[in-house]
């Protein structure tokens, strides 16, 4: 089969279930072969299909992985939460462009706009045309009805000042108004739904035996590793971190001819996601972990490395401890991720 969309999951899962093997080809290298056969650029589902069955037939193909119930708990749940975290920030800019078009001076105000104190102001009297007219003992009576800790009398004073001089557009408030609201339910739907997303996938991954050995590791937050696992699967499958580094797509590609040498890149023909988290998880190591932090300095100040080549190959280093970890069922051990030269010094 070629995996593109959602399609072929629930038969992939029939098959498999009434002992049909089912393999997978890269839409990618799909898209390469089709020339192959006719060499022309036509395409067909009949040509599809016939392309599809000599890649198989030379090997081009990969098994599926069926994971446990837990696994595609994580997985559903961490592509979810992708969907819901765009959306959250599709919010937050729609909110930035408002306020720069209707209330500019609240930056003035309120240096973070998704603070809660400027996200109270908002929802209270959005526009200078409703402050303008308030004495600052009524700002703070609402805002005191919003969040626990108000922003207090100088601001709600140099709120009213801005607001008596302020640029902002003074043309169609009322849809504007009406946009804000929409805006804002948007944000608070989004938000409350990251939040459970979060909580969930957090429980689920309670549930797996060497998650807490994981976390012990100082930089890994639950959802990061939620996002690995979702995406990966169990980690003891693979034989090695190289194989969850291939699964990911961030295996070396060199392309060579003759006395010609290109550029050695990432090939990138595994799963994004998976990609991102391990990308991620390192960054978090390097920034909070001592023994990464260590590895990071060495390999950018001794071996003069790129900062971004060693965020890489510290990729296969976690992936390697991760692989390691599942399938032995060792604690992560700080020596054992420094050299012995690093250690001694």
């Amino acid at each position: 089969m070629e995996p593109t969309g959602h399609y072929w999951l629930n038969l992939a899962q029939w098959l498999s279930e009434h002992h049909i093997e089912v393999v997978l080809v890269n839409p990618h290298l799909v898209k390469k072969n089709k020339e192959n056969r006719d060499n022309t650029q036509s395409k067909s589902d009949k040509k599809d299909a016939l392309v599809i069955a000599d890649m198989v037939k030379n090997g081009y193909y990969a098994f599926t992985r069926s994971n446990s119930e837990t696994f595609e708990k994580l997985r559903v749940l961490m592509s979810n939460r992708d969907v819901v975290v765009k959306r959250l920030v599709t919010a937050k800019n729609q909110l930035h462009r408002w306020v720069e078009i209707v209330f500019p001076e609240l930056r003035q105000v309120f240096k973070d706009i998704m603070s809660k104190g400027a996200i109270a102001t908002l929802r209270a009297f959005p526009t200078p045309g409703e402050l303008k007219t308030l004495q600052p003992q009524e700002i703070v009576d609402r805002w005191k009805l919003l969040m626990k800790r108000h922003a207090g009398f100088p601001k709600a004073r140099l709120l009213i000042e801005l607001a008596k001089s302020s640029v902002g557009t003074q043309r169609a408030i009322d849809a504007h108004k009406l946009h804000l609201n929409q805006l804002l339910e948007e944000y608070d739907l989004a938000t409350a739904q990251l939040e459970t997303i979060e909580k969930e996938a957090t429980d689920v991954l309670k549930q797996i035996p060497c998650v807490k050995k994981m976390l012990a590791i100082k930089g890994i937050s639950p959802i990061t590793l939620a996002g690995i696992l979702g995406e990966a699967g169990d980690l003891s499958g693979f034989t090695h971190g190289n194989s969850l580094l291939r699964h990911a797509g961030l295996h070396l590609a060199e392309a060579s001819s003759g006395k010609w040498k290109g550029q050695i890149k990432l090939s990138k023909r595994g799963r994004s996601r998976l990609r991102r988290f391990l990308f991620m998880a390192t960054i978090a190591l390097v920034m909070n972990n001592p023994e990464f932090k260590a590895l990071h300095s060495a390999n950018v100040k001794v071996k003069k490395m790129k900062r971004i080549k060693s965020i890489m190959k510290l990729c296969g280093k976690l992936a390697r401890i991760l692989v390691g970890m599942a399938r032995n069922g060792l604690d992560y051990t700080p020596e054992k991720v420094l050299s012995i030269t690093q250690i001694a010094a």
